[in-house]
């Protein structure tokens, strides 16, 4: 899970936005580069200006006959429509309100009386009234407001405000990715770039289908709320469906996003964080309102598609009240306030019908508290009758540099001690191997081989970068070597892959969000075919069988029996003298792997 470093100025804001957009007065940021963005910023009527006693100078001539008048998107619900003259740019609004005459003054304005707002509306002096004749200037209001009725059609109930209103306004009508079709398989050979290439979800490999090997899910963190902000860098993505708010209303138009998005992809799961789908509130009882409102329409919209949750967590790292951590924090009224938020958290996972609950502790240390704040969950779990699987996501450093789930060995070694070894089991994602200096498949062997592989979240980092960058996992070799991984465990249910990755910086247009995943989904794909194909054909097997062929004889089997001593070991070794140590043939292994690749 990736976030940029926590900047006090945003407080008042969910997410970082252009310098003409107003956020609320209430504290929303709660995201991890998950952010909302606004859409470009609109124009809204504008009180007249102050009188003066100097006699206003004639405006400039009119525009040529023909030149069009380009109308900007309408502002929320209820306000007018700017027009923008072509070639100065110059702009005046028009109510939406079309029960209106004008009235004509020398000083070269158009006031239309309006019935719900009592606020003139100048006109630029741009438009020129003593140049020509009225009969003109009547045809020519009456082409623009013929125009700017039909963008006000069109444009209708798509933003809402953050206020008293929101809830006056209609929903987001249509489709959030039109022209985009529900991807299909279209084979290796497509140069289609809104088509699979390699995923053939109900292909069978080893006997289980493509889609059930996987379980991929989509992170909503990163694809919905994600703005492409960086450190050094502000937000590069507005959405259209976004108004730039973080209201419930704007909460409930992302939900619906979502489940279109997984549905033309053709992915049965997402995944989430509490307050990435739902605002704050100014109480943690008002968070709790807010959350179970989004909540009932995901409800809603799953049963609706069929579509499921592989995992929910809360978000315990953004908040200002989580400075010192949450389960181990130095307060203890951040402390109880984490325990709370994880409450209701697992509450609407069940609700959901999750299969699994995350432990992400990106400010956490090690100490007897965070075990104790296990223990509480796992009681908890217990008495709700929530049976999905609880899991811990390993990570070394970001934000803090000493964390207690360094990788998947401390994280196992952590759950060993305290006696949760039977309790959790670990998310493993590729980026935080990276960062504790492993490969991804060193942290899915060590997970596997402990017993302890849950679920995957399936990204990856620049090998140029010391920070988590989250980006798509694009690397055949290393996918093979994940499924390699997968395969021996069996599969991954009750998880899942899930793609906590955020599209680069750069990609901005809405079908980059269907091209992020297509190539995700198809990378692994490659690497389960690949994986199989080694499998199948025995030979890297056989050369790891004949590396070890030494411990299948009888003194190889006592010693894995635990039964061969050192004073018998001893004598054995002086009985066989030096031993011939055969070659290891670590490159003809390389090249059988790469003989799939």
């Amino acid at each position: 899970m990736g976030f940029p470093v926590f900047d006090p100025s945003r407080i008042g804001s969910e997410y970082a936005t252009p310098p003409s957009y107003q956020a609320p007065s209430s504290y929303h940021s709660h995201s991890f580069d998950r952010h909302s963005a606004p859409t470009p910023s609109m124009t809204h009527p504008a009180p007249d200006p102050p009188a003066s006693d100097t006699p206003a100078a004639d405006p400039p001539p009119p525009p040529p006959l023909g030149r069009p008048h380009r109308v900007t998107r309408p502002p929320p619900c209820g306000t007018g429509v700017t027009f923008i003259h072509a070639a100065t740019d110059s702009s005046f609004t028009v109510s939406r309100n079309w029960t209106k005459k004008f009235k004509l003054p020398n000083s070269g304005t158009a006031e239309p009386e309006i019935s719900n707002s009592s606020t003139p509306l100048p006109l630029h002096t741009g438009i020129c009234l003593k140049s020509i004749e009225m009969k003109a200037w009547g045809i020519f209001l009456l082409l623009l407001c013929l125009q700017a009725f039909a963008d006000a059609v069109i444009g209708q109930s798509q933003t809402c405000p953050a206020d008293e209103n929101a809830s006056k306004c209609d929903e987001w009508e249509g489709e959030f990715f039109p022209g985009v079709d529900k991807i299909k398989y279209e084979g290796p050979s497509s140069k289609n770039p809104l088509s699979f290439k390699w995923y053939n979800a109900e292909e069978e490999i080893l006997g289980k289908k493509m889609k059930d090997w996987f379980r991929f899910s989509v992170a909503f963190w990163h694809t919905f709320r994600g703005t492409g902000a960086d450190p050094f860098g502000a937000p590069t993505k507005y959405w259209p469906w976004e108004d730039g708010t973080n209201s419930l209303q704007m909460a409930k138009r992302r939900m619906r996003a979502n489940f279109e998005f997984i549905n033309k992809l053709g992915v049965d799961w997402w995944c989430f964080h509490d307050r990435d789908i739902a605002p704050d509130g100014e109480t943690l009882e008002k968070a709790n309102a807010n959350l179970d409102e989004v909540v009932a329409l995901a409800k809603e919209l799953q049963t609706k598609g069929k579509k499921k949750v592989l995992w929910g967590t809360a978000q315990l790292f953004m908040h200002p009240r989580y400075m010192h951590g949450a389960a181990t924090s130095s307060e203890l009224g951040a402390y109880a306030y984490a325990a709370a938020q994880v409450k209701k958290a697992i509450e609407v996972t069940h609700h959901l019908g999750g299969e699994n609950y995350v432990f992400w502790g990106g400010r956490e240390v090690s100490s007897d508290v965070q075990a104790r704040f296990f223990e509480a969950a796992v009681a908890y779990k217990k008495k709700i009758g929530f049976n999905g699987t609880l899991l811990i996501e390993p990570k070394p450093q970001e934000p803090t540099k000493h964390q207690y789930d360094w990788d998947a060995a401390t994280t196992a070694n952590f759950l060993r001690k305290y006696g949760l070894i039977g309790e959790f089991k670990l998310n493993i994602e590729c980026n935080h191997a990276t960062l504790s200096g492993h490969s991804c498949h060193h942290e899915l062997e060590t997970a596997r081989i402990n017993g302890l592989l849950g679920n995957i979240d399936a990204n990856t980092g620049d090998p140029q970068v010391g920070w988590d960058t989250d980006q798509f996992l694009v690397d055949i070799q290393e996918a093979t070597m994940i499924m390699l991984s997968v395969i021996r465990n069996g599969g991954i249910a009750p998880g899942g892959f899930n793609f906590d990755a955020k599209l680069r910086r750069e990609s901005t247009d809405v079908e980059d969000l269907f091209i992020a995943h297509i190539i995700g989904m198809d990378t692994m794909a490659r690497g389960l075919r690949n994986a199989a194909k080694l499998i199948e054909d025995g030979t890297l097997s056989e050369l790891v069988r004949k590396r070890y062929q030494s411990f299948d004889t009888e003194i190889g089997a006592q010693i894995e029996a635990g039964k061969a001593d050192f004073d018998f070991l001893e004598k054995k070794a002086k009985e066989w003298g030096e031993p011939k140590v055969a070659s290891a043939k670590q490159e003809l292994a390389e090249m059988i792997l790469h003989s799939v690749l």
